[in-house]
């Protein structure tokens, strides 16, 4: 089977958010994972910060990995996928020039869209990593991005929590997104039906959800009268793969097979606690 142009999976991506259709993504967080995902059926894929951090840093969630190290990997999925993929791009590496850049090498690496997020990134002295930045700069971020893409069938998604905001500043901020020319909306933190339909209301631009498998909102013909068209269920597969190579290890060392869970192992051969040590210590972090 032939691997489809950049330019037709991007086309894909916008024909699934065109529809009335609500699609769970795989999480793709290397060119052999993409390729599986697309051969049982999946119709997007994630390469996620967080995933790229540890499998290329053995980094937590921090903001440590670097553009071109995460441009790096998506350029190697995007070289042999047969089906979109969306890349979690952080704040976007920066400001909005950074953001321009950032758009530039991950349209190039072959990624079908992305999200840009408004948390203030990397943490600041004395700040939560969960801050977020203006309403201000965060439209600036938009428009810059938007600016930035060459391929005008690339999606940009705008990504909030709502989880840390009250329900008029989400509002008031998925609105000014959209009004700046975003593809789609990317949320993290939403509660449950009553939480998205205050929020969907607002839109008339498609929605993302980051849900990590919330019972709540299990529900996809609901979720896609609400405007829903893609949901990030988290990056089990991936964490899969840490417990499958470590319980293979120990096979091959002839040591009892181990009793870690996947999300077990990925803290303790992770940095982790280093990072969380540093973080008290030179930035007064205390998340």
């Amino acid at each position: 089977m032939a691997t489809p142009s950049q330019h037709d999976l991007r086309k894909d991506l916008r024909a699934l958010m065109a529809s009335n259709r609500c699609y769970y993504t795989a999480s793709t967080f290397d060119p052999m994972s993409a390729r599986i995902a697309a051969d049982i059926g999946f119709e997007v894929g994630i390469l996620g910060g967080s995933v790229a951090s540890l499998q290329v840093l053995a980094a937590p969630d921090f903001a440590l990995i670097t553009l071109s190290e995460f441009t790096e990997q998506a350029t190697r999925i995007g070289r042999v996928a047969r089906l979109p993929i969306i890349a979690d791009a952080d704040h976007g590496y920066g400001n909005a020039l950074n953001v321009m850049r950032t758009v530039t090498e991950l349209e190039r690496a072959g990624v079908a869209a992305l999200t840009i997020e408004d948390t203030l990134l990397p943490a600041k002295y004395g700040h939560k990593s969960t801050d977020l930045i203006s309403l201000e700069e965060a439209v600036g971020k938009i428009e810059a991005a938007l600016d930035a893409r060459i391929d005008p069938v690339m999606s940009i998604f705008a990504r909030t929590n709502a989880g840390q905001l009250s329900i008029e500043d989400t509002i008031a901020r998925v609105k000014a997104y959209q009004a700046a020319g975003a593809d789609g909306i990317c949320v993290v933190g939403i509660r449950d039906f009553e939480h998205l339909e205050q929020i969907s209301q607002h839109l008339s631009i498609p929605l993302m959800l980051v849900a990590y498998d919330n019972p709540e909102l299990r529900d996809r013909e609901r979720l896609a009268a609400n405007g829903v068209r893609i949901v990030v269920n988290g990056h089990a597969a991936y964490f899969a793969a840490i417990k499958a190579t470590y319980d293979c290890l120990r096979a091959q060392r002839g040591i009892a097979e181990g009793t870690l869970s996947a999300s077990e192992l990925s803290t303790r051969y992770s940095t982790l606690e280093e990072n969380r040590e540093w973080a008290v210590r030179f930035m007064d972090v205390h998340d």
